[in-house]
Order: structure tokens, then sequence, then C-alpha cells
């Protein structure tokens, strides 16, 4: 049995494309690369994007809650390719039973404050918004379930102009920079 297992790796590492590669050190660098191009290929699909008219909504996300948790913060990017603005006016998430979009700012005191958003958000034409942890978002509120890592959720995204969109939230890891895990001001 074990000369098999002889033959077979000999095999293996005389085979054609690995036979030039005469130290261990080579053919681990081979692979190496293969890996990390490999890789690099795939980035591309974990990304998620989706279309509505001449706007394209780049990776919405979200991040993991505790079990128990009231709110949860929505992120994204949208990208006007028009020649005409248009405004992020409502969203919906399916784990939230009230949805709002929201600002985070710090005033002159150093105060952050967060706030609903009247009117919605404006996409310039030919500009690009990016709702990110510190700034514009969406808020889910009265969570009806946690939001799991590595899970996708369902949600909408209404434009004024370009209309509804169906939308997935990838629910990323839990922590960092937002201050969206536990800030008492919208009961969370």
């Amino acid at each position: 049995m074990h000369s098999v297992f002889r033959r077979t790796a000999h095999a293996v590492t005389t085979f054609h494309p690995f036979a030039r590669l005469r130290s261990p050190e080579e053919r681990f660098g081979v692979v190496a690369l293969a890996l990390m191009l490999l890789f690099a290929m795939s980035q591309g699909l974990l990304a998620h994007g989706f279309t509505v008219g001449a706007l394209e909504i780049g990776h919405p996300w979200s991040r993991a809650t505790p079990a128990g948790a009231r709110v949860a913060a929505g992120y994204l990017r949208v990208k006007n390719t028009g020649t005409e603005p248009d405004r992020l006016v409502a969203a919906t998430g399916e784990i939230a039973g009230k949805t709002e979009i929201h600002e985070m700012s710090v005033n002159a005191e150093g105060v952050m404050t967060m706030r609903p958003v009247a009117g919605g958000i404006e996409i310039p034409a030919g500009s690009e918004v990016e709702l990110k942890p510190g700034s514009f978002h969406i808020m889910f509120m009265d969570l009806n379930r946690s939001a799991t890592e590595g899970e996708l959720f369902k949600g909408t995204l209404t434009f004024e102009k370009a209309g509804t969109v169906d939308v997935e939230f990838a629910v990323e890891a839990a922590g960092g920079e937002t201050g969206h895990d536990g800030h008492g001001d919208h009961g969370g």
C-alpha cells in the first residue's frame, strides 16, 4: 500500500507542469501564485449590487446584532450614472418593524446626534453617495429577529424618480466604528 502512495506522489510531482520545477520551493511558489490569482478573481463574486434606472446600488450591508437588540443600521453606496439627480426617500428591511433613513452628525460641542432625514438623501447626477457608519444610514428599528453574521436579509430602497428596487443586506461582523451598538436614543 505504501508503494502505491509513493508512485502516486511521484506521478503527481513529475506531471508535466511540475516537471520543470525541481525544488519544493518552486512548486510551492507556483501553487501559492495560483491560489492568490484565484482569490483575486473571486473578490468580484463576493460583492453584490443592484440596479434601478440609472442608479447602481453597491453592497448593501448591516452589522450582526446581539440577541434582544432592538435596532440595526444599514449601509450601501448609490452611484447615479444618469444626467438627472434622484433621491433615496424610503427603505425597508424584513428584520425590522419600522425603517427610517437617518443621519449621524457631531455638533460644535462634540455631541453626536442622530435624526431622521426629512425628504431623503439626494443622489446627484454623475456622482456617488455612500451611506456609512458615522454618516447617513438606514435605521432598522423594532427588530423582529437578530441579524446574524453571514446571512442576507431582504429589503427595498425607494427612489423619487427611479422607483423601488429589491435588495439584500449582507450581515457582517459586529463591532467597529458606528456607535449603533447601543445608542439609547433609539431604544437599543
